[in-house]
């Protein structure tokens, strides 16, 4: 199996923006939570978070599939589908739990870090409310797809029950311990 010090060398290598790479941390993290509360295997799950979006940064014309054929050639084929299928408009089935949290994670997750940034407490009181009331204003994030958001809570609830609400505070839960990594300390 890829080692997660590999991944995050080709992460560094290829994603020289330190947002994007903040974006695949956090996605990791959530991605690492979720596995374990699913009985999932924690370090591909991770993986998967970490270089969903390994290749955009330098290739956004190709995304995903420089990083797709990379994890293939090192016989990473669960995370290599993941990260294929972690955007519904390209079409690729979703097989697997693993397939359904990425989705699930990736957009919203980076909705949530934007909720945060906006608040002076940052993570600290950060409450689903919050969230949802954000993802009714287009203007807001608007480079998240809400479209996309739904989809991946859907399937997500579907597939391991719970509700919307239940996973945001998992999401909120699962990045407060990393705050300080994630440029999300409160502001003095």
């Amino acid at each position: 199996m890829l080692s997660r010090e590999e991944a995050w060398t080709l992460l560094c290598d290829w994603t020289p923006t330190e947002k994007l790479r903040i974006h695949a941390r956090t996605v990791e993290i959530v991605m690492r939570d979720l596995a374990g509360r699913c009985q999932g295997d924690i370090e591909q799950w991770g993986l998967a978070g970490l270089l969903h979006d390994a290749d955009y940064d330098r290739w956004p014309e190709e995304h995903p599939r420089r990083i797709v054929a990379w994890l293939r050639d090192r016989g990473e084929e669960a995370v290599a589908h993941a990260i294929s299928a972690h955007f519904t408009q390209w079409g690729v089935s979703y097989d697997s739990l693993l397939d359904k949290a990425l989705l699930a994670s990736d957009e919203i997750t980076g909705f949530v870090y934007a909720c945060a940034l906006i608040r002076p407490d940052r993570l600290e009181t950060l409450e689903p409310k919050s969230v949802k009331k954000r993802l009714k204003s287009p203007a807001f994030a608007s480079g998240v797809n809400r479209a996309e958001v739904a989809e991946g809570l859907r399937m997500l609830m579907e597939e391991i029950g719970g509700t919307e609400d239940e996973h945001l505070a998992r999401i909120i839960a699962a990045l407060k311990p990393h705050a300080a990594e994630l440029g999300l300390s409160p502001v003095a």
